[in-house]
């Protein structure tokens, strides 16, 4: 009955990345958000101790998933166990600076039309990492992975012109999922995250879903958040090539369903073969 009702759950996925999570609550605790807000773990049965680390925050709750349910059915799984007004998608290789949360959710405030709004995301030596962009299509896509190989490998021209897009207030088709503020509410409309997608992609889904209903999604460089990228990702890669390949054609027969006979037949031209489920 007398359910308080708290303005943010911030949630994390965790999945054998102990050192991170470590230091990304850490972050979330000096000084901890101004505002009412509660955090959950969701524990994706990491085999590194990460759960028993992250209950020694004596304000933490834990839910140990008991298998690796992946990016998107383990947020949906903290979110639906938690009661805030307002949802923080967050990555454990994340590192969130005193006054980011509360800033944030200002920012999000401000626009009531939007249901969605990511920060600007830098890694440690405060390079601008793209955590936006338009819809995902043939193009687009081509276009951010040359962007995003290009600010990874630091090719000038390529650097500057993430820096720059980075640097503009504007309203982009999706905003990342390692950093992701969203109303209750939008989440719930659209069903919350598509579990089709083990990891990856899913947040740009997501994102496209929220606005099919013609709300927005906002991106700030107001706000930053640090993104040190990919310690549970670097641990196993040829299952996140995999991972990421699966998503990629679930994401294309969705929504670009003309596309997805050519995409398979590049990927098997590549040398990947699609199990299906």
């Amino acid at each position: 009955g007398g359910e308080l009702l708290i303005d943010l759950s911030i949630i994390i996925v965790s999945y054998n990345a102990r050192a991170d999570l470590e230091r990304c609550l850490e972050s979330l605790h000096s000084p901890a958000p101004s505002i009412a807000h509660e955090i959950i773990v969701v524990d994706n049965q990491s085999t590194d101790g990460s759960a028993a680390t992250a209950r020694r925050w004596p304000g933490v709750k834990v839910i140990e998933a008991g298998s690796n349910l992946g990016f998107a059915r383990g947020n949906n799984l903290g979110i639906r166990a938690s009661t805030g007004t307002s949802l923080l998608l967050l990555n454990s290789d994340t590192i969130v600076p005193p006054g980011a949360v509360d800033r944030l959710i200002a920012e999000l405030n401000r626009h009531p039309d939007a249901a969605v709004i990511g920060p600007r995301l830098v890694d440690g030596r405060w390079r601008a990492e793209l955590s936006f962009g338009p819809m995902l299509g043939p193009v687009t896509e081509l276009r951010q992975k040359l962007l995003f190989r290009g600010q990874v490998n630091g090719v000038p021209v390529l650097s500057g012109i993430v820096e720059r897009a980075t640097r503009q207030p504007h309203a982009p088709g999706w905003v990342t999922g390692a950093c992701l503020l969203v109303r209750r509410r939008d989440a719930e409309e659209v069903g919350l995250l598509d579990e089709r997608y083990f990891m990856y992609t899913e947040d740009v889904d997501f994102c496209a879903a929220i606005r099919a209903r013609g709300r927005k999604i906002l991106f700030t460089p107001d706000v930053e958040i640090v993104h040190l990228r990919g310690r549970s990702a670097a641990s196993a890669p040829a299952e996140t090539r995999r991972a990421y390949r699966q998503s990629q054609l679930a994401f294309y027969g969705k929504h670009h369903p003309g596309w997805a006979p050519l995409l398979r037949l590049y990927l098997r031209l590549r040398g990947f073969h699609h199990k299906g489920h």
